[in-house]
C-alpha cells in the first residue's frame, strides 16, 4: 500500500486543476501581460514589436501543445476522462485553430509590417484574441471545477 504522502502526490497529479492553472498562468502572463507591455517600451518599434511577437507566440503555442497532451493524459488517467471530454474537445480546436490557421496567418502579416509593407484590414487579431480568452476562461474555471471536484471526492 502506498504512503499517505505518495498517495496524495499521486492523486494531486491525477487532478487537472495543476494543468489548467499552470496553462492558464504562462497564457495569460505572455497574452495579458508581456505583449501590451512589450508596445508600451519608448524605445520598441512597430515592426520590432511585432517581430518579437511572432517568435514569442510561436513558442507559447509550442508550449501550449505541450500543456495540451499533459492536460490530455492527466484526464486521461484521472479515473474520470468522460467528465472533461468536452473541454478537452473545445481546447483541442482552439490551440489547433491558432495553431494552424491563426499564428501562421499574423505571422505573415507581421512579416509583411517588418519588411515596411502595411497588410490591409483584418479580423485575425480579433478572432485570436477571442479564442484566447475562452481559452483562458476555459481553463480557469475547469480548474476550479477540478480542485473542487477532487476535495469532494476525497
Amino acid at each position: 500500500m502506498a504512503s499517505k504522502p505518495a498517495a496524495r502526490l499521486k492523486r494531486a497529479f491525477s487532478n487537472p486543476a495543476w494543468i489548467c492553472f499552470t496553462w492558464f498562468g504562462m497564457t495569460a502572463g505572455v497574452s495579458l501581460l508581456a505583449t501590451p507591455v512589450r508596445f508600451s517600451a519608448p524605445t520598441v518599434t512597430r515592426e520590432i514589436g511585432l517581430d518579437i511577437g511572432r517568435v514569442v507566440f510561436t513558442a507559447l503555442n509550442r508550449a501550449e501543445l505541450v500543456a495540451l497532451v499533459l492536460f490530455l493524459i492527466v484526464i486521461r488517467v484521472s479515473g474520470d476522462a468522460r467528465r472533461w471530454l468536452a473541454v478537452a474537445g473545445v481546447l483541442v480546436l482552439i490551440v489547433m485553430a491558432q495553431a494552424v490557421w491563426l499564428l501562421p496567418e499574423l505571422a505573415e502579416r507581421a512579416e509583411m509590417v517588418v519588411r515596411g509593407i502595411e497588410p490591409p484590414p483584418s479580423y485575425l487579431h480579433g478572432a485570436y484574441s477571442t479564442l484566447e480568452l475562452t481559452k483562458l476562461a476555459i481553463l480557469f474555471v475547469t480548474g476550479l471545477v477540478a480542485l473542487g471536484w477532487r476535495s469532494e471526492q476525497h
